[in-house]
């Protein structure tokens, strides 16, 4: 199966769904660390995994793309002027529906703009570079198992990490260009006795033990189901669920909260989060660690000055300075490979 990569060479695949750049950035938002199940397949195609279905996502000026690839029918096409010959029939309001729900499209993002840029002068100066970051509505399963592995780590290795876990865990849904795509791992596949040696040996670590605690724990109590439920609890109660889970704290419960139940005050505070709270908020809090206690009052902090989706506002900022950061990263190894270069031709520094 080959990569469907553009609406105008194979229009009859795909669907649009309306929404303006001000409402959604792939760019931003698939790259920033919420998922981690996404690929840039070509520039500004991103190809990846939703709902046990594997899709490549596009965008113009007011339109999000998208086509759905056929589960394991990379065997029964033939290519004909680049499109292949049997695609999979798409149920376009349920595929529509599924991409709403995804990414939220039913909140006005613009509207929240509005009201950061209002009460926050820190935020408008962010604001215009970096428009259309909104908060995504995952699968709780998926959200808390990535989020368990994001423990002293980055982006690229989580990636890698969940690749692993899907390809030795999940189900094939389809091979595209060769690749490989699988289904994120059900909870009963996550819960086998010997799957803590197993992800020590794909390279967990520690965070091996926590994976199969966290997998037995939610299968022996309130199950799959019951943790998609935590959707209408208040935020303190499934946060404390979330908290009594191995290798959950308050961290990866309060991004399992925003990016996956429904509580979008919920605001993650990392290292990185409570710099920024101290260097450009001036936030004093009584610790020069991040306690609990300094913990909760960042967020509290938060939470009063963007208001009841302060989780999302929290996203535009966090999304920003990885940007940033990125951007910084790779000029500065640009900058050492052009200085390398200059001073010792093509040989090693």
């Amino acid at each position: 199966m080959k990569l469907r990569d553009s609406p105008s060479a194979c229009p009859s695949l795909w669907r649009c769904l309306p929404c303006p750049l001000a409402e959604l950035r792939l760019d931003l938002v698939l790259s920033s660390g919420q998922s981690f199940r996404w690929w840039e397949s070509s520039p500004g195609a991103w190809t990846g995994v939703l709902e046990g279905r594997v899709w490549t996502l596009r965008q113009d000026r007011d339109r999000l793309w998208y086509t759905v690839y056929g589960e394991k029918d990379e065997h029964k096409e033939e290519e004909r002027g680049g499109c292949p010959a049997k695609a999979a029939k798409l149920d376009g309001a349920e595929t529509d529906r599924i991409l709403r729900d995804y990414f939220q499209l039913d909140v006005s993002l613009s509207a929240l703009y509005r009201e950061w840029e209002a009460a926050d002068p820190l935020f408008r100066k962010v604001a215009e570079d970096f428009p259309g970051v909104r908060v995504l509505r995952q699968d709780p399963i998926e959200c808390l198992f990535s989020f368990i592995c994001t423990s002293n780590n980055h982006i690229s290795r989580i990636t890698a990490m969940i690749e692993r876990l899907c390809q030795a865990f999940g189900r094939h849904l389809c091979s595209i260009d060769a690749r490989p795509f699988h289904a994120f791992p059900s909870l009963s596949a996550l819960t086998g006795t010997d799957n803590e040696a197993r992800l020590r040996a794909l390279g967990f670590g520690y965070r091996a033990k926590f994976v199969s605690g966290s997998a037995r724990a939610i299968a022996q109590g309130l199950g799959a189901e019951g943790l998609r439920q935590l959707r209408t609890a208040p935020y303190a109660e499934a946060r404390k669920v979330l908290c009594a889970l191995p290798g959950v704290g308050a961290k990866v419960a309060d991004c399992v909260c925003l990016m996956s139940l429904d509580k979008a005050e919920a605001v993650p505070v990392d290292t990185h989060v409570w710099h920024i709270a101290q260097q450009r908020y001036s936030v004093v809090v009584g610790s020069k660690s991040l306690t609990p206690r300094a913990y909760q009052e960042i967020g509290d902090f938060f939470r009063g000055l963007w208001g009841p989706r302060a989780g999302w506002a929290q996203a535009v900022l966090f999304c920003a300075d990885l940007r940033k950061g990125q951007e910084l990263t790779s000029s500065r190894d640009q900058a050492w490979e052009s200085r390398s270069q200059d001073h010792h031709g093509d040989g090693p520094p």
